[in-house]
């Protein structure tokens, strides 16, 4: 099986201390790599916490799906990252929102420390 590494310029570059790509072509199975709510315009995390930054980061995420040629109705498995469950109601109303009724794909929720201090990453595995 061929691997092919994308890169897409519009979404937020990895940071100089980070070695990755946006996510990697496995056959017929994208694997994104966890993106957090950084502002490409400006590499910084944007402001209003939870909500905030689970908007950018989808965003960022269909920034690299439509950069691979896909869609978010194609995610067949999300892993969600929080510094502080408090924040997990929030986070779960925003991220509801880019998903159709009833096609919600499988996830797993871990609260942990992010690079940043940012309080949301999600990484994705699409079918595509």
């Amino acid at each position: 099986m061929d691997l092919e590494f994308l890169n897409v310029p519009s979404a937020p570059p990895p940071p100089p201390t980070a070695a990755y790509s946006h996510a990697v072509r496995a056959g017929e199975y994208l694997f994104v790599t966890g993106q957090l709510g950084v502002d490409p315009s400006t590499n910084a995390l944007v402001s209003g916490g939870a909500t905030a930054q689970t908007h950018q980061v989808m965003r960022n995420l269909q920034t690299v799906l439509a950069g691979a040629g896909t869609t978010l109705a194609r995610v067949v498995m999300a892993r969600v990252y929080l510094t502080d469950f408090a924040g997990y109601a929030a986070m779960n109303a925003a991220y509801a929102s880019y998903f159709a009724p009833g096609c919600l794909p499988a996830r797993a929720t871990v609260v942990t420390g992010l690079a940043l201090d940012a309080a949301v990453e999600i990484d994705l595995i699409v079918r595509m």
